[in-house]
């Protein structure tokens, strides 16, 4: 396979590799080889200094090596021909020859490992929305939308459904299996779908999602951005989730004809799970500031713990236009947005789901009539409705109080992340903002 690698890139003109890793917060390292490497690399890997990336290593143990995954080849799609460069995902390892516990594609791998023993498959389907914006000026930091366009909106002249489009055929370039790209609710805000997988081979899509719409974005000088609420009174970015699982000949678990809602007792336990870990789930597939100003009620983000089948306020939801179809049946995780890192977001949301299956855990009933919004305090705590985390802090309170959420993680890779994450928090306590000076200057 290794042949054939190095022969694909000599067709493909490559003069450069981007060997690709993320670390914890989900920000994209690269280290840039030569094409004149590759096959030393693919042989031996890529040792860097651990210690330069967040999370990775103390100055005493900082020699870490890239092992290439091949199967993730592509070319980039906007570099210059007499530059041409090609990317691949990968595996980081110890100098013993052990994978770092620590790498989050890693962490994903061991959860992923647990379905071995039933010889069953994580699916998913993220839809990570997101703002192509214009700066007001060269220095400015509050951009402007793009386009004027809404939800589904279409125009012949339309700017940004131009921009979009060459989105989705570099992301197919790139392997990407694209199902459509429409407008969002908000001004300027965008959504490119595709199709399931496991979840390995999804969460290498919305990395390579994010960097590439940025990258092209950037080329039209326009900003994309996967911030959760850039715009204050309008729609957040989320990142709906649709996850099932399959057996390994290919039939969906999730699903039983029998059931009322054509959902297996399999399906039951792992909504139960995520229901159960939800509030420390949220530090992970929530995983900044900005994200808790887009889980507030009025902007269809949710904000109760429940699931429902056509109630889109709850926060697990199964899609109506599903029912009776058993390849389609599937749990929609809608809290997640696209500034966690899907690496570590895909493997505790697997862990949870399982949690809820090994433990025969009993699932709620669903809340399909009324908009939770509307139920009072005490219609909440009839149907034992608790509400996600109001804030970045609050999520990590909840995380640091789950073992099964930390036992995921990895000691190496949760220690990381309460850092990272503690330390924004902090800033962000003590850092006065302009509303601040705005409301109380005058009046305080």
């Amino acid at each position: 396979m290794s042949k054939e690698i190095l022969q694909q890139a000599l067709e493909d003109n490559v003069k450069f590799m981007c060997l690709q890793f993320t670390d914890v917060t989900g920000a994209v390292k690269s280290v840039d080889i030569p094409i004149q490497r590759l096959e030393i690399a693919l042989q031996e890997g890529v040792w860097f200094d651990g210690s330069s990336v967040e999370g990775f290593a103390r100055i005493q143990e900082s020699d870490m090596r890239l092992i290439p995954d091949i199967d993730t080849y592509v070319v980039l799609p906007w570099s210059q021909p007499e530059r041409r460069r090609a990317r691949m995902f990968c595996d980081i390892y110890l100098p013993d020859g052990t994978q770092f516990s620590g790498d989050p594609r890693g962490v994903l791998k061991r959860t992923l490992e647990r379905l071995e023993d039933h010889d069953w498959n994580f699916n998913v389907g993220p839809e990570p929305e997101f703002f192509l914006l214009r700066k007001h000026a060269p220095d400015t930091i509050h951009p402007v939308p793009h386009d004027v366009g809404g939800y589904f909106d279409f125009s012949a002249s339309d700017e940004a459904q131009r921009v979009r489009t060459e989105l989705m055929l570099a992301l197919e370039r790139m392997g990407l299996e694209v199902e459509m790209g429409h407008h969002e609710v908000a001004r300027g805000q965008h959504e490119i779908d595709f199709h399931f997988t496991d979840a390995m081979r999804a969460a290498d899509n919305v990395v390579t999602l994010k960097y590439t719409i940025r990258a092209l974005a950037a080329q039209q000088g326009l900003i994309a951005t996967f911030m959760p609420k850039p715009i204050f009174g309008v729609s957040g970015s989320g990142m709906h989730t649709h996850q099932s699982i399959f057996d390994s000949e290919g039939n969906n678990l999730f699903f039983d004809p029998e059931d009322e809602f054509h959902l297996s007792t399999i399906a039951y336990g792992f909504i139960a799970g995520q229901i159960e870990h939800a509030r420390s789930m949220a530090a992970i597939v929530a995983p900044t500031v900005n994200s808790y100003k887009r889980i507030v009620p009025g902007y269809e983000a949710p904000v109760y713990v429940c699931w429902a089948q056509i109630n889109r306020s709850a926060m697990i939801r199964i899609p109506s236009h599903t029912l009776g179809r058993e390849t389609s049946t599937r749990a929609e995780l809608r809290f997640p947005d696209p500034s966690c890192n899907p690496y570590l977001a895909f493997a505790v949301m697997l862990a949870a789901g399982l949690d809820g299956i090994e433990r025969n855990m009993s699932c709620p009933p669903p809340v399909n009539e009324i908009n939770i919004y509307q139920m009072s305090e005490t219609e909440l705590e009839e149907r034992g409705i608790t509400q996600l985390p109001g804030s970045l802090g609050e999520a990590l309170d909840e995380l640091d109080r789950d073992p099964l959420m930390k036992e995921t993680l990895g000691l190496k890779a949760y220690e990381a992340f309460m850092r990272a994450k503690r330390s924004e928090w902090g800033e962000y306590r003590t850092r006065v903002m302009d509303w601040e000076v705005e409301y109380y200057l005058e009046t305080a």
